[in-house]
């Protein structure tokens, strides 16, 4: 039943096309696609001029649309009725047009050293893991950009998956408020990296809205210069991505050569090697600003002192820093970790080359946490509640 206090706005068919939803479904619908899922939008993924013209539409001033961000990227509410400065006609309006699932946190495991991986559940039943990473005085979470992965990574226990689809935007920020809801009383998210399932690139329309709602200051107000987005390597939407955005850049490069990067990472197949760290040179960084390139070691696969002097020459033409990433081992991998002795002599080398290379240390590897390790074990509860 519609409250007795709604305005006309609300219902009549001439403000259908200033509502957000509607107007998204008939655009899917004239690219025929299914638009049933369109029907109840996430409210959590709008952006400001959206809620706007929603509001508009309801009959109220443009400025609750300012409140509404309020309660969703800084009070972190998971009802629209728990919004109770808004009039009680728009809450009914919007209840009527959109959703705002919670993020429902199946099940959280915790490491020996602090780290914690929280399996959030989706409300078609998919499941994604985001990671909650403390180190000295920094959080760093580790979100997701799909479920799952295409790009089918040899060294990465989500490749294993395949890709089931990507997330929505309102998906992809709904893990900082998971998060947040599982951080203790003084503890605060400091750095947030999309290094955790999917390729980031590849889910990029998703991916640019939530960076929006994450640094807006109507949003979450979170500095670009806190988060960093992972690719394996898409170098059209690398320079798209820095162009639109200010956020930091890190590359999965992981070899040396053409051959061996085609095994490790097979979108180098289509994207090669030479053209990659080509591209990385033209990027449009900011002043002061540096690609990192992320490399796993591999034993006896990519560690040797004659990778560390071929990686100096390719990265010579770029503006770059290299981190050094401990290989997480998980079940069927068919890889090792390198040695600390192998590590430290790799990272000896880019130094004598004026490379700056650090070497992130594993984090949460006892609770399968760690680079390259999620969705490496069945999720039986995903199925269950």
């Amino acid at each position: 039943m519609v409250a007795s206090g709604l305005t006309q706005a609300c219902f009549d068919p001439r403000f259908s096309d200033k509502i957000p939803h509607v107007t998204e479904a008939r655009a899917a619908a004239a690219r025929g696609e299914d638009t049933a899922s369109n029907a109840a939008r996430d409210l959590r993924g709008l952006s400001l001029d959206e809620l706007e013209e929603t509001v508009v539409a309801a009959g109220e001033r443009a400025y609750r649309a300012r409140q509404i961000a309020h309660w969703l990227y800084r009070r972190n509410v998971d009802s629209i009725d728990a919004m109770h400065d808004l009039p009680a006609a728009l809450r009914t309006f919007l209840n009527h047009r959109f959703t705002l699932p919670p993020p429902l946190v199946a099940t959280v495991r915790r490491s020996s050293d602090g780290t914690r991986k929280l399996l959030v559940r989706l409300a078609d039943g998919q499941a994604i893991e985001t990671v909650v990473i403390p180190a000295g005085n920094r959080i760093t979470l580790c979100l997701s950009s799909q479920v799952g992965c295409a790009m089918r990574c040899a060294f990465c226990a989500t490749a294993r998956m395949g890709l089931h689809r990507n997330l929505s935007t309102g998906e992809i920020v709904s893990q900082i408020v998971a998060a947040r809801g599982e951080l203790g009383a003084d503890e605060i998210l400091t750095n947030y990296v999309f290094m955790g399932m999917g390729e980031p690139l590849a889910n990029y329309p998703r991916l640019s809205q939530a960076l929006k709602l994450m640094t807006a200051p109507w949003g979450m107000g979170i500095s670009p210069r806190r988060i960093t987005v992972s690719t394996v390597g898409l170098p059209p939407t690398m320079a798209r991505l820095l162009a639109e955005t200010s956020v930091n850049l890190a590359v999965s490069l992981h070899a040396t050569t053409e051959e061996l990067r085609d095994r490790l990472a097979p979108i180098n197949e289509r994207y090669p090697l030479g053209q990659l760290l080509e591209a990385c040179s033209r990027l449009p960084l900011r002043r002061r600003s540096r690609v990192t390139f992320e490399y796993v070691m591999l034993a006896g696969v990519n560690d040797s002192p004659a990778d560390a002097v071929r990686l100096v020459k390719l990265l010579a033409p770029v503006r770059a820093k290299v981190n050094l990433i401990c290989f997480n081992p998980f079940a069927g991998s068919g890889f090792h970790a390198s040695s600390r002795s192998a590590l430290e002599a790799f990272q000896a080398i880019l130094h004598r080359g004026n490379l700056t290379a650090t070497i992130r240390e594993s984090r949460g590897r006892d609770i399968a946490a760690a680079c390259g390790q999620l969705y490496a074990e069945p999720h039986p509860e995903t199925l269950s509640q």
